[in-house]
């Protein structure tokens, strides 16, 4: 199935109201559904993605994602069994003498047979297609590989063959986040497409930067002298060194800001920011002069 605005499938504005999804849902449900269509090919593709796009916009939650992320990193996120959850469309069938037990199982297999409690077939159609199930595996990247984006191949086992193949790591992808794989799950039965290879990506800490969404945070330790009296100081960044100035008197937890230095927002132009986080190195020994320096300025009462 492509990976259409689901939107534009159901023919709605962003922002329609829940009553209008499913008018606009109705509407070309029962027109595309495989009762008045038998043995259309292009009718029951029209409506899986129908389902599909009704499934998500009357979730309030799955809609929420779909909003934030866009089309093509939302399918990275969820699988065809993630986005049927839940779902369930009888009643708005019933007047119609449409069934839809036998009609999911059939054209979505497991991920809507598990929804619906149905059967991959019924008396009189055989063994009827369905989807291959999916297979899920966690792919390691580093933290710079999160950051710039990557290629990395992996192996796994299908139908008993060992397998590999090359996988884009997208930049700015958080761990825990899915990639989505196309036909390499399981094979399908009774001549349905086989079902998809899900990797969940798990980005691995670095020895310098944290993370907080899309911006990076470098804690970094001045002198006391300097945090008194300010200046120019050079920090590591994913982009190189970059000197920047801090201002006499900056407490310690102050955070400096360096504009457009953070993480890749997936799906947006926009780049996150990068903080250095100030903390005061306080020294554990001090020399005879130190010593002496130290007590003349706490008897200037500092």
């Amino acid at each position: 199935m492509g990976q259409r605005d689901y939107y534009e499938v159901l023919g709605v504005k962003k922002g329609a109201s829940v009553d209008e999804l499913k008018r606009a849902y109705r509407k070309l449900a029962v027109k595309y559904h495989p009762d008045k269509n038998p043995g259309d090919k292009q009718a029951e593709e029209r409506f899986k993605e129908i389902n599909e796009a009704y499934a998500v916009l009357s979730d309030p939650k799955k809609k929420a994602q779909f909003d934030q992320f866009g089309s093509n990193t939302f399918h990275q996120r969820f699988s065809q069994e993630d986005i049927f959850k839940g779902f369930n469309v009888d009643d708005l069938f019933k007047d119609q003498g449409f069934g839809t037990d036998d009609i999911f199982s059939r054209i979505f297999g497991d991920a809507m047979r598990r929804q619906h409690g149905g059967h991959a077939g019924h008396a009189g159609h055989g063994r009827m297609a369905a989807k291959g199930e999916d297979f899920s595996m966690e792919i390691q990247v580093t933290f710079r590989d999160a950051y710039d984006g990557a290629e990395k191949r992996i192996a796994f086992k299908r139908g008993g063959d060992r397998e590999e193949l090359s996988v884009k790591i997208p930049a700015g992808i958080e761990s825990g986040a899915k990639l989505r794989v196309a036909g390499r799950g399981a094979a399908g039965r009774g001549g349905g497409p086989a079902g998809d290879l899900f990797l969940t990506v798990i980005v691995g800490p670095d020895a310098l930067f944290q993370r907080e969404g899309s911006d990076i945070v470098l804690p970094h330790e001045v002198r006391f002298s300097q945090a008194v009296l300010g200046g120019s100081i050079d920090v590591p960044t994913m982009e190189g060194t970059k000197r920047i100035k801090i201002p006499a008197g900056i407490q310690p937890g102050t955070k400096v800001r360096l504009k457009g230095l953070g993480f890749p927002q997936m799906g947006k132009q926009e780049r996150g920011d990068m903080y250095v986080r100030i903390q005061v190195h306080v020294p554990e020994n001090l020399n005879e002069r130190q010593q002496e320096l130290v007590e003349q300025l706490a008897a200037e009462g500092l």
